[in-house]
């Protein structure tokens, strides 16, 4: 009977923190998850920007970036965004290839789990 007990006391307190885990979607809004590049010149490095607003209550920090690929490098706002305010994200894509590409950035927000990916797409013209 102890043994249920503590089982039962064990999944309500696992189920509290799982339900407060944030999500990004819940804390911060881009204006735009995707940013179409059009047509850009091989050899040419092109570079996206992205907005990001804290829409939570608490300062927003972006934890990390990763690009999905070495062929393209990101920076970010390294500062606390204030609830309402914005920050930015920027992906620089170095077009080696002639072709449609669509290259995907990582964001990681302290304090969540899961990680939001944004994307740049684009055309590679020689």
């Amino acid at each position: 009977m102890k043994q249920m007990f503590i089982l039962f006391v064990a999944v309500l307190i696992g189920n509290g923190l799982f339900a407060q885990a944030k999500k990004a979607d819940e804390i911060a809004k881009f204006t735009s998850e995707t940013v179409d590049l059009g047509t850009v010149k091989k050899g040419n490095p092109v570079t996206a920007t992205f907005t990001v607003t804290n829409i939570g209550k608490e300062d927003l920090v972006i934890e990390n970036v990763t690009p999905g690929c070495g062929c393209t490098k990101s920076d970010y706002t390294k500062e606390p965004i204030k609830s309402g305010k914005t920050g930015t994200i920027t992906a620089t894509y170095n077009a080696a290839n002639a072709g449609k590409f669509s290259k995907s950035v990582y964001v990681k927000f302290m304090g969540v789990e899961e990680q939001k990916s944004i994307s740049i797409v684009g055309d590679v013209q020689e």
